[in-house]
């Protein structure tokens, strides 16, 4: 795919202000290391993920979205009257139906005229709904799109301590399909995309590819429930299956665009944990990349981890003019998104 009328015209996040560290989690866990003889700092040491933030369970995606957009809205880049499409692009949603989409477009009081969904693709939801309207905006169908994220794994994660306390038949080995569930965390992100043409500045989207594997849609199962979203994972299995997907994915986006590794001045991937980026940076041959991580302090935040770290990465860093970054995406079910962005 490539694209030549498209920008990331702007971006924000919201994050929650409530913290969990990973020593706390295995604290609450305790008895269960101690009937299993588990090493306590296991968490941090296999994921190095020290912390993640919650909001209080209960708190909808819809309003974390919101709050999002609202901090977007407040630069001024894009105005809310001109969104003409709304994508809600998250795991979390509020209900199965309606769609969230259409809670958020009321809080925002955006436009009758504006096409409105959501787009649910595990992890990659985000850039999956980026590809949507960046084709959308080529078409000429629409000049700018809203697309917004609110992820809150705290129900994922309680849940799953107090199963996993109420389990007297857990062994070493049953328990570590639910390790994944302990790395979650949660963040909210807002994205404008926009026809060139109509914003003073932005970052232009030069294309990329996608590929799916979807042999390995049976190595991380969510049971569907939205107030808890419990999840089983084969963890160990879903990185290799989804770093070997990459690989392929890679070297299409690389031809796609007519890049090598040396045209790349910095890339941000899936925010899984360090196993999973050293894996991942290895296979790629981006060991002398510049990168940024949000895992480390935020956890996995699902469909809002790689944009959130995007954002952070310009927030902190500042990602030099004219910089060819590459956003590396990959999500259950097998898939795989990676875009490359003119800064």
């Amino acid at each position: 795919m490539r694209f030549k009328n498209v920008v990331i015209s702007s971006f924000a996040y919201y994050l929650p202000e409530q913290i969990v560290t990973s020593e706390e989690i295995e604290n609450r866990l305790a008895p269960v290391y101690k009937r299993l003889r588990l090493p306590t700092g296991r968490i941090e040491l296999m994921t190095g993920i020290k912390e993640r933030r919650f909001w209080p369970p209960g708190t909808r995606p819809s309003d974390l979205s919101t709050q999002a957009a609202r901090n977007l809205f407040k630069k001024n880049t894009v105005k809310p009257e001109n969104i003409d499409l709304l994508i809600h692009a998250s795991v979390c949603r509020d209900f199965l139906e309606p769609p969230t989409s259409s809670i958020v477009h009321h809080n925002l009081g955006l436009q009758p005229e504006t096409i409105i969904f959501d787009l649910s693709n595990a992890c990659l939801g985000v850039m999956s709904s980026i590809v949507v309207a960046a084709n959308m905006i080529e078409s000429n169908v629409i000049k700018h799109a809203l697309i917004v994220s609110g992820e809150n794994g705290s129900p994922l994660l309680f849940q799953t301590i107090e199963r996993l306390l109420q389990d007297d038949g857990l062994t070493r080995k049953s328990i570590k399909k639910y390790i994944a569930n302990l790395t979650i965390g949660s963040a909210a992100v807002a994205y404008t995309i926009s026809h060139k043409d109509y914003v003073s500045d932005g970052h232009l989207l030069l294309g990329g590819a996608s590929l799916a594997d979807s042999s390995a849609n049976v190595l991380c199962h969510g049971d569907g429930n939205t107030l808890a979203l419990m999840m089983e994972t084969d963890s160990e299995e879903l990185m290799q299956s989804g770093v070997a997907l990459a690989k392929e994915t890679w070297k299409k986006t690389k031809r796609e665009l007519k890049w090598t590794n040396e045209d790349v001045d910095c890339f941000v991937g899936h925010q899984v944990g360090v196993a999973h980026e050293t894996l991942l940076k290895q296979i790629l041959q981006l060991e002398d990349c510049p990168t940024f991580t949000t895992y480390e302090y935020l956890g996995n935040t699902g469909a809002s981890a790689l944009p959130v770290t995007l954002n952070i990465f310009e927030e902190q860093k500042g990602i030099p003019r004219g910089s060819n970054v590459a956003l590396l995406g990959i999500g259950s079910g097998l898939n795989s998104i990676m875009l490359g962005v003119k800064w």
